[in-house]
């Protein structure tokens, strides 16, 4: 009985160990990614059984050579003699006791190694870069692929030897072969050859590590004052620690000799003063030369001596975070036109200013589409286009701690899945201040076409569902409850018991076991947020932290970007991912925090496109960088898991941006290496700072914006992502850096540097300037007295005529309301060198809407600046009936095409249509307040009585106004 029940228990113990590998597999295979388990588990295990066995026999043989050069018994000394009983208690199982020593060595190292799989596959398939390194000429995937590995297997070498030479050396003590206390000989010529010869094994890898020390000097880092972190050789390196490792590696070879020709001369005296002058050696040529160099070679003169060296770094690193195109673009800061009407025409073409601020109205969506408790929208928002439009977009994705009731059922049967995508012009809101939806209800509809709503994987969707069997789901309640059941085919089936009984274990939940609402059919979906499911099918890659849904092809995608990075590159300065890509929208919200936080890296590339279908799952991996070797030689070491580049379709690409995160990287690098003379890098005269978020107070870096927008030269708006710079410890503007981020455009992934030379007040100076506005001030006593607060939306910034536009909607919320509504524009113009009571000069105002606050801080009357087409002195001016007739004409076409563009979506047309259609109006009422005053003037043209006043008609005509865009 008792046997049975062991048997049982060890059973059951193997199931439990057995199920997370079996349901990872089930998991990889429902995915089509089999290959990617399998690669790595045989990877894995070869790492784990070759270096597992070498360690065990390495240990193992020096044991069993130790216990075979024992001497005689009666040899042993009094000291040895009193071991009898440790040696007559091993004895009966010395055989065992040898197996169960070199296992559990083995298994440590073997599970250690394991840990190593991307460094082998790395270098059993690294793909050359075509670049060779500035110091030893040679090509940068040896200091990528090749010398991780190689300084992998010298660590293991030193393990190896270390636990051989502790192991050999308690077996000859044990045995008689050395002696602490008693006299004579401390150790037979036995003992002395073979721990000889160990001493040799391991003085010899030390020579091995002087010599690849040499090549780690190009990826090393240390501290510079001139630059903070910096890598690879510095003058000091290449003139003192490269030729000290040179001279300690010949030295380190001849102390090996010494100690491998014990084996004839039977003596340590010549090894140990050979290893206590390479000590000596190491301390002197390797400490103190250096030091000495450092102090009165370096120091005295260090921006003359260091400068090749910084040359070097600044080359390396731009070519590492593919910056070495960019150069910066001296923009004075100073207008270049004076016409009050050009401004005012020109801001209106040079950008689609993005008024409603995805990191602002998630309320608002939450409050106006939410529709059920149990739905949710992210805390941030994304900015896509649609129609060539800019377009903020949230999905409504399941949120289950809004569930009614709250049990196992609900939570994993019933509410399986969210209900749609939400959208909303970027540029528009209505006359209550809340975003114009474009696609909104539920189901939603709009202007999108038909597509599949439901949305099974999303970024708020971490609990594990079980569909399709013969529970059903609750689909939506509009009009009705109304369900459904999961026709996708992603997921694991649980139709046999042994794959429940693996998921009841796998996912400590025994009622998978024997739940009658799992039968034929069901499925279980989990690992459901789109990060987890491309970190998982490609573990070697790092994942953007801002994953974002589209609508293509009549379903929802998630597109996610993702990066090869290496630790490698010589001479490129580090970076810590998580550190670099943290700003004031990803400080406090997990989800758009960078998965890799702390890795450091000094090369990286947007080398993949992913996509995860939000409905069934499917991950897609697409190469993007068709140049990048570490995509190539990961792409070698997992073939057929990445698709090629000619794949990913129109309507996909049409989608596809640049990623945020590797924008956050290139800006912080740019703050220093926009300078690539090593003089004024080195004095850091030049040095830029990323500002802090003006409109938020953490402290946090301002995040990169998404704007349509034109960039000095250019002929038409493209879709960008912007970001300013400020000197170090000033607030002015330094610089305007905007990458085209279109992936249709030819330009794409194109960086633009601005270095602003003239004094231009920064974003920190506008913002503080706006709110000593006494009109700020009044706006926010009055929401204070309404017990309202105010949030103030992205300050967008956009280069305009040589001087900076910057544009902030600022919102309203009541502290017991639900969400915010735009109630404001602010607008400011700032211009370096205008004359002075110029009103373009840094100006600042704070109105109702974009229109007026462009028309007030440019300084043009109406709500459109108009410019009248050119006078022919042979043609009278059109007045009187006339002039009526043209303008109600005008008015009546502006109405046709603001209805027009209405039906059609077009919001930038809209827009314009309204303009237009109050302009026409204001020229009604002026004409028809005209052409009465001249009705009722008498012969010598004064006003006869009752004649109209026309302040009345202009009134009249200026009631029946639009309301503006907002």
């Amino acid at each position: 009985m008792l046997m049975t029940l062991g048997v049982l228990a060890v059973l059951a113990m193997l199931f439990v160990m057995f199920a997370g590998f079996w349901t990872d597999w089930l998991w990889y295979r429902s995915v089509h990614y089999s290959s990617v388990f399998t690669t790595t588990l045989w990877t894995k295990i070869g790492l784990f059984a070759v270096f597992g066995l070498l360690m065990a026999v390495a240990v193992g043989l020096n044991i069993w050579l130790a216990h075979r050069l024992r001497p005689p018994l009666s040899a042993m000394s009094l000291e040895q003699q009193s071991l009898d009983r440790y040696r007559m208690g091993v004895a009966p199982y010395k055989k065992w006791v040898l197996l169960a020593i070199t296992a559990l060595i083995g298994l440590i190292a073997g599970a250690s190694a394991s840990g190593q799989w991307r460094t082998w596959l790395m270098w059993v398939n690294g793909v050359p870069f075509g670049q060779k390194d500035p110091q030893f000429g040679l090509d940068v995937s040896f200091f990528a692929f090749d010398l991780p590995w190689y300084r992998f297997l010298l660590g293991f070498g030193f393990a190896a030897t270390v636990l051989s030479l502790i192991a050999a050396a308690l077996t000859h003590y044990l045995y008689g072969g050395l002696r602490i206390t008693s006299p004579g000989a401390r150790a037979t010529a036995a003992a002395t050859g073979h721990l000889s010869v160990l001493l040799g094994v391991f003085v010899s890898l030390k020579a091995v590590a002087y010599w690849l020390d040499r090549y780690g000097l190009a990826v090393k880092s240390s501290d510079f004052k001139a630059t903070g972190n910096w890598t690879g050789l510095r003058y000091v390196d290449a003139n003192a620690y490269l030729p000290a490792k040179t001279i300690l590696f010949c030295i380190a070879v001849i102390c090996a000799v010494l100690f491998f020709a014990t084996l004839w001369r039977r003596t340590w005296q010549l090894p140990v003063i050979g290893f206590g002058l390479m000590v000596l050696s190491a301390i002197l040529i390797g400490g103190l030369y250096p030091a000495i160099v450092q102090k009165f070679q370096v120091q005295p003169n260090e921006q003359a001596k260091e400068a090749p060296y910084i040359e070097k770094n600044i080359d390396a690193t731009r070519k590492a975070y593919d910056i070495d195109q960019t150069k910066p673009e001296n923009y004075s800061g100073k207008s270049t036109v004076k016409a009050k009407d050009r401004l005012r025409a020109d801001a209106d073409s040079a950008a689609s200013y993005r008024l409603v601020d995805p990191n602002i109205v998630s309320p608002t969506f939450q409050q106006l589409e939410q529709r059920r408790k149990y739905y949710q929208f992210p805390t941030t928002l994304d900015v896509d286009r649609y129609q060539g439009k800019d377009t903020v977009i949230g999905l409504r994705e399941l949120n289950i701690k809004g569930i009614p009731k709250r049990n196992w059922i609900n939570d994993h049967f019933t509410y399986t899945h969210g209900y749609g995508a939400i959208m909303a012009t970027g540029t528009a809101t209505d006359a209550n201040g809340s975003p114009v939806f474009t696609e909104s209800g539920l189901p939603t509809s709009g202007q999108t076409p038909k597509y599949e709503q439901r949305i099974y994987y999303g970024e708020k969707t971490e609990q594990y569902s079980i569909v399709g069997g013969p529970q059903k789901e609750l689909d939506y309640e509009e009009n009705g409850e109304k369900t459904t059941s999961y026709q996708g085919r992603s997921g694991v089936n649980l139709g046999n018991a042994f794959n429940r009984a693996a998921y009841a274990v796998a996912f400590s939940e025994p009622q998978i076991l024997y739940s009658g609402a799992i039968g034929d059919g069901s499925r279980i979906l989990y690992n459901r947020t789109p990060k987890q499911r491309v970190e998982a099918v490609a573990p070697w890659l790092t994942i953007d932290g801002d994953a974002y849904p589209a609508v293509i092809g009549g379903r929802i995608q998630w597109i996610v970007d993702a990066y090869t990075t290496t630790n490698g590159y010589p001479y490129a300065s580090r970076t810590t991912l998580g550190d670099t890509t943290t700003d004031s929208l990803t400080a406090g919200n997990q989800t758009r925090a960078v998965v890799a936080q702390q890795n450091q890296v000094n090369y990286i590339r947007n080398s993949v496109k992913a996509t995860v279908d939000a409905y069934d799952g499917t991950v897609k991996l697409y190469e993007w960088d068709t140049k990048d070797p570490v995509l190539k030689t990961w792409m070698k070491a997992f073939p057929g898991t990445v698709e090629p580049k000619s794949a990913i379709k129109a309507d996909l690409r049409e989608h596809l941006r640049y990623p945020q995160d590797m924008f956050k990287v290139q800006r912080e690098l740019l703050t220093r290496y926009h300078v690539q003379d090593a003089a004024q890098f080195y004095s850091g005269s030049d040095a830029w700072q990323v500002p802090d978020d003006p409109t938020n107070k953490d402290g946090n870096a301002v995040p990169p914006y998404y704007l349509s927008m034109k960039m000095p030269g250019d002929t038409k708006q493209e879709f960008a992502l912007t970001t300013t710079f400020t000197p170090n410890g000033r607030p002015n503007l330094g610089g305007f850096m905007a990458v085209d981020a279109d992936a249709d455009s030819e330009d794409y992934g194109r960086i633009r540097l601005l270095r602003v030379t003239q004094d231009v007040p920064g974003p920190a100076q506008v913002q503080n300037k706006l709110n000593s506005l006494p009109s700020v001030a009044q706006f926010v006593r009055d929401l204070k007295g309404a017990d309202s607060d105010i949030q103030y939306g992205n300050l967008l910034t956009v280069p305009l005529d040589g001087g900076f536009l910057y544009v902030e909607p600022i919102y309203a919320q009541g502290r017991n309301a639900l969400y915010p509504l735009m109630r404001k524009v602010a607008v400011s113009y700032v211009d370096a060198d205008q004359p002075e009571g110029d009103t373009t000069k840094d100006t600042t105002v704070f109105e109702d809407n974009l229109a007026k606050a462009l028309n007030a801080v440019f300084g043009v009357d109406g709500e459109t600046p108009t410019t009248p087409p050119p006078s022919d002195p042979t043609k009278p001016p059109v007045t009187g009936e006339a002039a009526l007739a043209q303008a109600i004409a005008d008015a009546q076409k502006a109405f046709s095409d603001s209805e027009a563009a209405l039906k059609k979506g077009d919001w930038t047309a809209y827009g314009k249509a309204q303009d237009e259609l109050a302009a026409a109006l204001q020229r009604v009422a002026e004409a028809d307040a005209q052409r009465k005053a001249d009705a009722g003037k008498n012969a010598d043209g004064k006003p006869a009585a009752g004649a109209a006043k026309p302040a009345a008609g202009a009134r009249a005509a200026g009631a029946a106004k639009p309301a503006s865009d907002g």
